[in-house]
């Protein structure tokens, strides 16, 4: 069994640790003043796992920011959680750790009083299409080429 645990971002010491998890798992790769700018303006909602055995070494890490905009369940103007990125290495998946960063989001998102979150993902990501399904999220629209490269974005949201 690996042991790890989820704890907030340092901005000092996590961020090339979360850059080099984010370039190997995503094809989106953010620059690290982006990186800077979300821990800066929501540090609560910024997150990593870090395994316990090899002295902290960055596993995963999610990163959410606050953003008013419609609501998509008839709310008007709210306040909604966007996760904006969620990677774990392909070593660690399957250990309920995407799971666990997820439910850290949320839980930052409501000590904000957020009532909804929305995030995108790849049509092509089954695994994490699932995934957020079993956490509660459905499928609200398609972004048609989304990415770079072209594929199309599911948009899912969810009450929280």
């Amino acid at each position: 069994m690996v042991k790890y645990r989820i704890r907030r971002f340092n901005q000092e010491t996590d961020i090339d640790e979360v850059q080099q998890v984010n370039s190997v798992c995503l094809p989106e790769n953010y620059p690290k003043f982006f990186f800077l700018e979300i821990a800066d303006k929501f540090p609560e909602g910024f997150n990593v796992a870090e395994i316990d055995e090899d002295l902290g070494e960055i596993i995963g890490y999610e990163m959410t920011r606050i953003e008013r905009g419609l609501s998509n369940f008839g709310f008007g103007i709210c306040k909604k959680g966007h996760i904006i990125s969620i990677a774990v290495l392909d070593k660690y998946r399957r250990l309920q750790i995407a799971k666990k960063l997820m439910a850290a989001a949320h839980d930052a998102l409501r000590l904000r009083a957020v009532r909804e979150v929305y995030l995108e993902v790849r049509e092509s990501n089954q695994a994490a299409v699932n995934l957020y399904q079993k956490l509660g999220y459905h499928q609200h629209k398609i972004s048609r080429h989304y990415y770079t490269d072209g594929e199309s974005a599911i948009i899912m949201v969810s009450k929280i």
